[in-house]
């Protein structure tokens, strides 16, 4: 045989295997296209509307999944990362050129292409893919997450609270061109939102509306349920990650929805999927911890890149839940070097950083919108009605000294009393990663929200309505997963067992308190217990560390994943019973709703653009309703900046609703006055305006504005 031959003979059949591969890629895309143009010939209703939507998703989806694919990243919470950052840089240059939506659309389908086109050659890097039983599980839960997206469908309810200002967002992206970052607020003129100044993830809805060819708020209500496979996907992705272990990572997922849907009834938060904040803390954060500690386990500048790209998104859709997650991310770092005498400590200083650093750049971009905000740390009067406001959250020694309830912290029910009393148990697992994480995690974000000494302070830099929000950030889940694995190295049928019948009790006895003003029926102990035991693991952790070198042994026996997963999942029995109980729309009707004729009026008769002069629950839907603005809306629900001049406005409409006259409507350019039949139409009429709509509940009467000398 010539050997010399060999090569030459590879050689020759290298290029049809490429030809035949490149091929079979293509499937992918052509499928997606294929999906969403049978998609667009389907009626908007019913399946016809999930179906539209379901496409418009993956379609957005497709293009970061081959840009993850070039970096060699093949799991969920790359391809999701990657596709926020592609629709981020279309966004902002489209806001750069002043153009419309199409720009942003136009970037991300051709950096998807290129991205594409790059992977024929097969010089992208190697991919780094889950075991397999890991991929199976996550099929598994994509599918199971497939059923559960179809109930929360069903359990949308109507819109209420921050919706419209999101809604208003997502519409003006959708609809206006020559787009500015002052053009998709509710004033015209007005100042930009310091949470929401760059509006990302409104850009992401809009390009789904605008691929699926539906209105914004057929997107509004039901993109959550598409979303649902991705955030069971993601919180797996997440628990392996910081587990390494197939059982562990699927209890993790169990207790993130036990406690996320079905503890709150009504679906939880899954029906606001598609609000940024729910977004922020279902999507964004897990993806963030994945990629944070696949860094830390094995530093590679594909998984630097996505680490900060999703860092940079999360600081953009909420930028107090980006400081919240690197508090337990520090944390971390910290205890991990304590208890393992440095382990992990220059890869997690790298990945802190890698984390850190587009959180503070965006947070440099944001300082002069900030500094437009009435400042965040009142003075002593409203400091005081602030505290009375938040009272049943709050333990108030002085208008200096005060505190977040303990009782409020373990206020999501059984799974989370659990994962508090549970944390001590990470001592057993002190040299893994997960004992680190919450160990350390627990104690730094129970001792900012429980110190009076701390706590006024970090109010002050966050606000009061934000600081209370940081005790979601304590790993609840994967305290639930790691102190069962614990318990079940001991003993399987135990940890069993416990898990049941423990399940079944706190279930009946503490279901949780849910809403702004809910009584405080859950106990204290368990919070105190995860500081106190949390803070006793790490000082004598640490001694053993540190007292002298021993011999690196396995902290934890074989982890059982499998006894590990049923027990959680049988703890979290009852939750899902009690969710599936209540599984019903949390707000079946708006009683301030638009009605559907002036909902078309403002649509198709009102240009985009216009000023509508209203009052403050009108005008509120109907920025939502319609590409206008409007002269004012409830002073909650809109930035409280000096440019915004929100008093000033809501005296006004009080005004002009007191005694009606032109002048208000001229002095704040309103082309529009839409009035309801409660209100002194007759009024307006005797001003020589004649309705140019009107319905049982409305009527709406055009404004000539005199021109500007």
């Amino acid at each position: 045989m010539n050997w010399l031959a060999l090569p030459a003979a590879v050689e020759v059949r290298r290029p049809r295997t490429v030809q035949a591969a490149a091929l079979w890629r293509l499937v992918t895309p052509a499928a997606a296209a294929a999906l969403l143009g049978i998609a667009r010939l389907v009626p908007e209703t019913g399946f016809g509307l999930w179906l539209r939507l379901a496409a418009a998703t993956i379609v957005v989806l497709l293009p970061g999944t081959f840009v993850a694919r070039c970096l060699g990243q093949r799991s969920a919470a790359a391809a999701f990362a990657a596709s926020f950052a592609l629709v981020g840089a279309g966004l902002a240059l489209t806001f750069a050129v002043g153009g419309s939506l199409y720009v942003t659309l136009a970037f991300e389908l051709a950096a998807g292409a290129l991205a594409f086109a790059w992977s024929l050659t097969g010089r992208q890097v190697q991919s780094v893919r889950l075991p397999g039983t890991a991929r199976f599980m996550r099929g598994v839960l994509a599918v199971a997450g497939l059923g559960l997206g179809v109930g929360v469908w069903f359990a949308q309810g109507a819109f209420t609270g921050d919706a419209f200002f999101h809604l208003g967002r997502v519409r003006k992206l959708d609809t206006l061109g020559s787009l500015s970052l002052h053009d998709v607020g509710e004033f015209a003129h007005g100042g930009l939102h310091p949470g929401y100044a760059f509006p990302l993830w409104h850009a992401w809805l809009a390009l789904v509306a605008r691929l699926a060819g539906v209105d914004p708020a057929s997107v509004a209500a039901h993109e959550s349920s598409l979303l649902v496979p991705l955030a069971l996907v993601l919180a797996f992705e997440m628990g392996w990650a910081i587990f390494r272990s197939t059982g562990l990572a699927f209890a993790v997922v169990v207790g993130q929805v036990a406690i996320k849907c079905f503890a709150p009834g009504h679906a939880g938060v899954y029906p606001f999927l598609w609000e940024p904040s729910t977004v922020a803390t279902q999507l964004l954060v897990p993806a963030a911890v994945a990629f944070f500690f696949h860094f830390v386990r094995k530093p590679t500048r594909p998984v630097g890149v996505l680490l900060a790209a999703t860092s940079a998104s999360l600081a953009l859709v909420h930028p107090t839940y980006a400081l919240f997650l690197a508090i337990p991310l520090g944390a971390f770092v910290v205890a991990r070097a304590l208890l393992t005498r440095g382990s992990d400590l220059r890869n997690g200083v790298v990945a802190f950083a890698a984390f850190g650093a587009p959180m503070a750049l965006a947070f440099i971009w944001l300082e002069p919108v900030v500094q437009q905000t009435i400042p965040v740390s009142p003075g002593p009067t409203q400091l005081a009605k602030n505290l009375y406001h938040y009272r049943h959250d709050l333990v108030v020694h002085s208008l200096s000294r005060y505190s977040l309830q303990a009782a409020r912290i373990d206020r999501n029910g059984s799974i989370a009393i659990a994962g508090l009393v549970l944390v001590p148990l990470a001592f057993f697992a002190r040299r893994r990663r997960w004992g680190a994480l919450v160990l350390g995690a627990t104690v730094a974000v129970l001792g900012v929200e429980l110190w009076p000494l701390v706590f006024p302070h970090f109010s002050d830099a966050v606000s009061l309505s934000q600081s209370r929000r940081l005790s979601g950030f304590i790993p609840v889940a994967v305290a639930v997963a790691g102190g069962a694995a614990i318990i079940s190295r001991f003993s399987r049928t135990f940890a069993i067992l416990l898990g049941l019948i423990s399940g079944i009790w706190l279930q009946v006895v503490y279901a949780g308190d849910f809403g702004l003003r809910a009584q405080a029926t859950e106990p204290a102990a368990p919070v105190w217990i995860a500081l106190y035991g949390g803070i006793a693991a790490l000082v004598i952790g640490a001694f053993f560390a540190w007292r002298r070198r021993e011999r690196q042994r396995s902290p934890v026996g074989r982890q059982r994943g499998i006894t590990t997963a049923l027990a959680v999942l049988l703890f979290a029995l009852p939750v899902a019973v009690h969710g599936f109980s209540h599984w019903s729309p949390k707000t079946a009707h708006d009683k301030a709703a638009l009605t559907p004729g002036l909902i078309r009026f403002l649509q198709r008769d009102v240009p985009a653009r216009s000023v509508v002069l209203a009052d403050l629950s009108t005008s509120y839907r109907a920025t939502a309703f319609a590409p206008v603005y409007v002269v004012a809306v409830p002073p909650t629900h809109a930035a409280n900046t000096r440019p915004n001049e929100l008093g000033k406005r809501r005296r006004a409409v009080l005004q002009f609703l007191f005694k009606p006259t032109l002048a208000v409507a001229q002095a704040w350019r309103a082309q529009w006055i839409v009035l309801t039949r409660s209100e002194r139409v007759q009024a307006i009429e005797r001003r020589g305006l004649r309705p140019v709509y009107e319905d049982s509940r409305f009527v709406a009467f055009r404004i000539a504005l005199p021109l500007r000398r």
